[in-house]
């Protein structure tokens, strides 16, 4: 009689604290294909036994002695790249999240603060999910961002050049969706006569913290998308995917943001309701991620002239999210990651272009 083997990924954990590694490698394993093969105190035995147990994801602590976990991240990239999922209470830190993941982090998790037991079963699930989301990355397409030489506070004037809105840029992506977003406003010009949303998977606890650095780190003015904000030119609103939006018209019949609750399919209700509002000016654009969410929305999109654009899957980290989209036929373009920001300049100045 045949035997089901079922395949066991190996877990390094990371964390300066006692409890912290046998509470998280206890919430571990407790799944059956998660194996915790070691931990480490700090990030530079997290580095050696990286190296000698070679193991499939990495849970990582941010504030540990010795080598600090945004180091210990700098030096894995580069010398036994593998995924990381970070677990630390640091999350209100801007500086600290922002930089985990233009470094490269599959997810940077809140993780309790105190080794309180009850707080710790909280936050099993998150840990066990991302944990085992890692072990599928496409691990060669994870690059750290190069951030330009930029301050907002020397260069006022490149952020605030009017110009009239008329496009909306719609992106929609889930895991590691943050790096390749810092990315493509590291080098997409503000100057476009457009606003961008941008829904992802990222905690809502740690998303006015990465807005706040991200803000400071390029040209684009970066804000927390809340209820009610109205649209401008030059800005990129940032979503959790834990929340529905929507655009709307207020009362001065201004185009605004309406945030909601959970909804089983976020990125088709932000997708369907730029068409609805921008029609042929929407743009469309699925990023890393998994899943079959947004290849819905992209359909009416095109059913309003609008324009639809996947990244290519073959630069993805997580190809599943646009090849769905491909598969469906409902793709106008497929673009690899680098030509992504002149995709965007391209379909947002042609009807400036065509008036010339």
């Amino acid at each position: 009689m045949a035997t089901n083997i079922i395949k066991k990924f190996k877990v390094l954990v990371v964390d300066d604290a006692v409890f912290m590694r046998r509470a998280i490698a206890n919430i571990l394993e407790t799944d059956p294909v998660l194996q915790v093969v070691g931990t480490a105190r700090d990030g530079m035995e997290g580095l050696q036994k990286i190296k000698q147990l070679h193991p499939d994801v990495v849970t990582l602590d941010i504030d540990m002695p010795v080598m600090d976990g945004l180091t210990s991240i700098r030096h894995i990239m580069i010398e036994s790249p593998v995924p990381v999922v970070v677990l630390s209470s640091l999350f209100s830190d801007g500086v600290i999240t922002f930089e985990a993941l233009r470094l490269g982090v599959v997810d940077f998790v809140p993780k309790p603060s105190g080794a309180i037991s009850v707080n710790i079963d909280q936050a099993k699930h998150s840990i066990i999910d991302r944990t085992k989301m890692a072990t599928s990355v496409n691990i060669s397409n994870i690059h750290r961002v190069r951030l330009p030489q930029w301050n907002v506070r020397d260069q006022l004037s490149a952020r605030y050049q009017f110009r009239e809105l008329e496009y909306i840029v719609t992106i929609g992506t889930n895991l590691t969706g943050p790096n390749t977003i810092i990315r493509l406003l590291t080098k997409l010009s503000p100057a476009i006569p457009a606003a961008i949303v941008v829904m992802k998977e990222i905690s809502p606890k740690i998303i006015a913290a990465f807005v706040e650095r991200f803000d400071e780190k390029v040209p684009w003015k970066i804000k927390n998308a809340v209820e009610g904000q109205v649209l401008e030119q030059g800005v990129c609103y940032i979503c959790s995917n834990v929340q529905s939006l929507e655009f709307r018209r207020n009362m001065q019949d201004e185009i605004c943001l309406k945030l909601a609750g959970p909804v089983a399919n976020p990125l088709n209700v932000l997708f369907s309701s730029a068409a609805c509002m921008f029609r042929q000016n929407t743009i469309g654009l699925l990023l890393t991620g998994t899943g079959r969410d947004g290849a819905d929305g992209f359909v009416n999109i095109k059913a309003e002239s609008g324009i639809t654009v996947a990244q290519d899957s073959k630069c993805c980290v997580y190809p599943n999210l646009t090849e769905n989209a491909v598969e469906k036929g409902v793709v106008d373009m497929v673009v690899q990651e680098h030509d992504l920001p002149g995709t965007i300049e391209k379909l947002t100045n042609s009807a400036e272009e065509g008036l010339k």
